[in-house]
């Protein structure tokens, strides 16, 4: 998935020895790694993940408890970037804040790893608390290496950030999701955190590279703000352990009563942003007008999301239980499939990359609408492509890998398509009062489609069923269609964004 880009007020690179990272100033080369082993253990951990859940040898639960599991957890991850990023701007700095939540991922990779379903739980919320603190933090210090908005190495230092990211997303399952699926799923999850360890004593010894600005707290909280906040955390705090206790001794607890309040603060918090942000009254009518606007671009997401996300639990469960995972006689894990994508996205970035620029210098770039349009389309269209495997699995065969491959190829031109133009678009529309909190909203459309698919799976709805699949299908190509039909309308309400 492509990697948050900040709208920062950004200042002068440390000056330095001159030494520069393919042309980039030296810090580049710090964050690139630091992100590169994050990705390589939350991708690995993230592939083993719903197979761990249904093994035998693993939790061993059915595929709807493993999907609503995996799906609270990705959006967790999401929905925690906006507090990540608050910690960044008012507490810590982003450098402290990521050198944290390095710590904290490799100690949820750690627990993870111990052979108990009770610590299993307690390290996924580690983890989703240290990648929620670091996905914002990281990237704002890619932008403080660069002089300003119009530094003309800033858009090309991203992109060799990005690559970072696909590299580790591409290895790690290759990597970790062998050792954990042929050795001992533990053990995979031990070499998740040894990758956050790798990431994290990078940082720690690359740290003189990086501005100076990044150590600062832009916004520091006063001491009245500082006991508030406290004060609230400890109060919501002590009702959740009371509330657990109770259920607890009476003998009532299952794991819903968790999933359940997490799927709906998933859903309902982005609502609430949303929400709020539209009905404040100090945003003119140019900025009202521009939001109303991107919440066609946010539902639009958040269906995209939906899907698009299932790649790692839906697909990668009827993998695991119905496909023919081998080519040419070959076998090979199914944690491998999720390699797939980020070995995509490296082939395939610079190709669109070009293809865009050609077109526009003819004149005929497509709009944002239609781009958005036609990601929303594609990810329609992969499921389209799912029921023909799972046709073939109700039919009592093993269904070839190549057909879930296409889907994932089609999925990831779909994403292309989509994500860029929806963080750019973020950054283009957001009012200028909440212009350092919209990267936020953007990532809350995947927590909305995620939680969506996690309520989906608590109510009993099975996801690998044919009906289900084409109905989800449909929905994607009907939201492309709609948004593709009413584009008029919504370029109107954008304004002078293009």
């Amino acid at each position: 998935m492509a990697s948050s880009l900040t709208k920062d007020s950004v200042q002068p690179a440390t000056p330095g020895s001159g030494k520069t990272f393919f042309g980039h100033p030296r810090g580049l080369a710090t964050l690139f790694m630091t992100e590169m082993w994050e990705r390589f253990s939350y991708y690995g951990m993230r592939a083993l993940l719903p197979l761990y859940l249904v093994a035998p040898g693993g939790l061993h639960l059915d595929a709807g408890a493993a999907t609503a599991i995996y799906s609270v957890y990705v959006s967790l991850v999401y929905l925690l970037a906006m507090p990540g990023g608050w910690f960044g701007d008012r507490v810590w700095g982003p450098r402290k804040t990521v050198a944290v939540a390095g710590a904290v991922i490799m100690l949820g990779h750690l627990t993870l790893a111990l052979p108990s379903s009770g610590t299993f739980y307690a390290g996924l919320g580690l983890v989703a608390i240290g990648s929620g603190l670091l996905k914002a933090n990281i990237s704002t210090m890619v932008g403080h290496l660069y002089k300003g908005p119009d530094d003309p190495r800033r858009d090309g230092g991203f992109t060799v950030f990005y690559m970072g990211i696909n590299l580790g997303a591409f290895a790690a399952p290759l990597i970790i999701g062998t050792i954990g699926e042929s050795v001992d799923w533990h053990l995979g999850f031990a070499l998740a955190a040894l990758g956050m360890a790798l990431g994290l004593a990078q940082f720690l010894l690359g740290s003189r590279h990086l501005d100076p600005h990044s150590s600062v707290v832009p916004k520091p909280l006063s001491a009245a703000e500082k006991a508030a906040t406290l004060r609230k955390a400890a109060l919501w705090a002590g009702i959740a352990v009371v509330a657990y206790a109770v259920l607890g001794f009476s003998g009532h607890y299952t794991l819903n009563w968790v999933l359940v309040p997490l799927t709906l603060l998933g859903v309902i918090i982005p609502a609430l942003v949303l929400v709020r942000i539209k009905r404040d009254k100090e945003l003119d009518r140019a900025e009202q007008s521009k939001m109303s606007a991107y919440i066609w671009f946010f539902v639009a997401a958040a269906v995209f999301w939906m899907i698009y996300d299932q790649g790692g639990s839906t697909l990668s469960i009827f993998a695991d239980s119905s496909a023919e995972n081998s080519v040419l006689g070959w076998e090979f894990p199914v944690s491998w499939y999720q390699s797939v994508n980020p070995v995509l996205i490296m082939a395939l970035a610079p190709v669109f990359a070009w293809f865009w620029l050609a077109l526009n210098r003819r004149g005929k770039e497509p709009s944002t609408i239609v781009k958005f349009a036609s990601g929303l389309v594609l990810v329609g269209a992969s499921f389209f492509l799912f029921l023909a495997p799972l046709s073939i699995a109700d039919g009592g065969h093993k269904a070839a890998a190549l057909w879930l491959v296409a889907i994932y190829f089609t999925q990831t031109v779909g994403e292309l398509l989509l994500s860029p133009v929806g963080l750019s678009v973020t950054t283009k529309m957001a009012p200028a009062k909440y212009a350092s909190q919209m990267m936020g909203v953007w990532f809350l459309a995947v927590t909305a489609g995620d939680a969506t698919t996690g309520l989906l799976s608590i109510a009993g709805v099975d996801l690998n069923k044919t009906g289900i699949v084409a109905l989800e299908a449909t929905l994607a190509v009907v939201a492309g269609v709609a948004v593709w039909m009413y584009r008029n309308k919504v370029k109107e309400l954008m304004g002078d964004v293009r």
